[in-house]
């Protein structure tokens, strides 16, 4: 699993869009920028739905006045959902909606989540990573089944440190 100190891999996935999905390489996408880029299961269940991604679009001013250029959630799914997750929820346009498919990149740092006895496949497990200039300077994963480090609130303290 990536861990602090870690330089963010090149990979290519899909970011939705108002315009639809377009190619985008996280690693060049966050180089020179401090992001915040937290990931969940998937869009439109019910804790991503309800306070995983709702908060970040709530405290998106805080994160922004505490030095963050770029917030951006990642969840295994394709483009088109996620663009109408974030319009259903206020984040298209604000927050980047990072589709990852494949779970290409999900793998590539290591977050894979395997929920195939579930229905849902390999998805990301849920959590939030700090990144300054394309490399990983804190990350935070939940337990199974919680929702207690990675939530807006959570990374604001940890931003605070």
């Amino acid at each position: 699993m990536i861990t602090k100190g870690d330089k963010i891999l090149s990979v290519t996935i899909k970011q939705a869009t108002a315009e639809g999905g377009v190619d985008v390489d996280p690693a060049a996408l966050f180089a020179g920028k401090k992001v915040v880029m937290f990931s969940l299961p998937g869009a439109f269940t019910p804790t991503c739905s309800q306070k995983h991604l709702p908060g970040y679009v709530e405290k998106l001013p805080e994160l922004k006045a505490a030095g963050v250029d770029l917030v951006a959630c990642l969840s295994v799914n394709d483009m088109f959902v996620m663009k109408a997750w974030a319009e259903q929820a206020g984040a298209l346009g604000k927050i980047v909606m990072l589709a990852d498919g494949s779970a290409a990149f999900t793998k590539a740092l290591g977050i894979e989540l395997d929920l195939t006895q579930r229905g849902l496949c390999i998805r990301a497990n849920r959590g939030v990573f700090t990144i300054d200039d394309g490399v990983v300077t804190s990350v935070e994963m939940e337990a199974p089944g919680q929702f207690e480090v990675s939530g807006a609130d959570a990374c604001l303290i940890g931003l605070k440190k």
